[in-house]
């Protein structure tokens, strides 16, 4: 490499987009190619970016594998920020191999990390951490280093492991203060506000109170039975009974669960699991067989009494019944909740994420955008949808070059 290709390739490993332009702006070789492009995604430009990658790695050839392959995992990183998630993930797999197989320790961990933020993203939590378990970061930069943690961070917030994510992105910060990059730094600030932010509301044990994700924590590993609107789920101890694709049983345990320990009226059950405003003779043989399957379910955990006026849910091993709820709930509230994150979102990639249909998510969003919540920008397949106003910054932990040694 000469000079000027090593002075960018230092320059986008310390965080500096422009400086690296000054030096490369002009050439069109292979390398100055690849570094143009990291350079203009670190600056937001994604489809620029794309762009100058897939010219370098032509321009490389096929004689020089290993750079075609940090080419094709630069793209990776660039398709993970702007929310590609329909990005081919056997050709991130591929180009990890091909580095392997060069010696390329560090962009080849750096691969299997952007792997598994893409598992996360979409909810795929056993996959990402079997990915991340043959993992050793101890040799990697202090970049890679704060990367590798943000993700274990992320997978232990999602786990509800709040001791495990706080002491993830205490290292996360060590290792960005030494990488000495703004935008990395910005990052691990930005994650760790997940631990002081409220994650939950609950229901019960008097007025209703925001909780932070700890107490959330420490609510399900208590003697309480919890009815978790946020998971669609009863839990007790260890035991969890999924109610997610059963919504008219969740709806009536979580009726149940919000008058506990009194009982709930027949009507307002047939209203809050039917939507229907009178409780006719139908509606109430058919409340009858929906609580005899709630009862069968829940049969571990708890009874569902019959009373005068409707059914009470009385805990079998529980000293209480409470209810943790979102924060803030609202239709649609899954779709803002990964907006949330300041990035946009192709209607695709929200389905993936969310496991639901292209079309619902769509149907979702025009609503939202009618609302004024969410916002439109880009036509056809390049359109993506974001929060107004847009919060934070662009997360891009963009793969530099190698730098050449001595």
């Amino acid at each position: 490499m000469d000079s000027l290709i090593t002075a960018a390739a230092r320059a986008l490993a310390g965080g500096d987009p422009l400086g690296a332009l000054k030096r490369i702006a002009l050439r069109d070789d292979a390398p100055a190619l690849a570094l143009r492009g990291i350079a203009m995604a670190q600056l937001g430009d994604f489809p620029r970016a794309k762009v100058l990658l897939r010219s370098a790695a032509r321009t490389f050839g096929p004689q020089d594998a290993a750079a075609r392959a940090r080419c094709l995992v630069a793209e990776a990183e660039i398709a993970l920020v702007s929310r590609d998630l329909g990005w081919p993930a056997k050709a991130l797999d591929a180009a990890r191999a091909t580095l392997e197989r060069h010696g390329d320790r560090v962009n080849a961990a750096h691969a299997r990390n952007l792997a598994v933020r893409r598992l996360l993203l979409i909810g795929r939590l056993d996959e990402a951490e079997r990915t991340l378990a043959g993992l050793d970061p101890s040799p990697f930069p202090p970049a890679l280093r704060t990367a590798h943690e943000l993700v274990v961070a992320g997978i232990a917030i999602r786990r509800l492991q709040t001791k495990t994510a706080r002491a993830a992105l205490a290292r996360a910060e060590r290792f960005a203060r030494h990488a000495g990059i703004p935008a990395l730094t910005a990052e691990v600030e930005a994650a760790s506000r997940a631990l002081h932010t409220p994650a939950a509301r609950l229901i019960g044990r008097g007025e209703p109170r925001l909780l932070l994700l700890e107490e959330v924590e420490a609510l399900f590993a208590s003697r309480a039975l919890v009815v978790d609107a946020c998971r669609y789920a009863v839990r007790h101890a260890r035991t969890v009974v999924s109610l997610a694709r059963r919504p008219v049983l969740f709806a009536l345990a979580r009726a149940l669960g919000e008058a506990w320990p009194a009982d709930v009226p027949r009507s307002t059950l047939v209203a809050r699991a039917f939507r229907a405003k009178l409780a006719d003779e139908s509606y109430r043989a058919r409340l009858r067989v929906e609580v005899g399957r709630l009862r069968r379910v829940l049969r571990t955990l708890a009874g569902v009494n019959a009373t005068k006026r409707g059914f009470a849910l009385v805990p079998r091993g529980a000293r209480e019944v409470v209810v943790v709820a979102r924060p803030v709930e609202e239709t649609h509230a899954a779709v803002l909740a990964l907006l949330a994150d300041g990035e946009s979102w192709s209607s695709s990639a929200l389905a993936l994420a969310l496991g639901a249909s292209q079309r619902t998510v769509q149907r979702a969003l025009d609503s939202l955008a009618t609302a004024g919540k969410v916002q439109p920008f880009g036509r056809g397949r390049a359109r993506r949808w974001v929060t107004p106003p847009l919060p934070g910054f662009t997360t891009t932990l963009l793969l530099p070059a190698p730098l050449p040694s001595g």
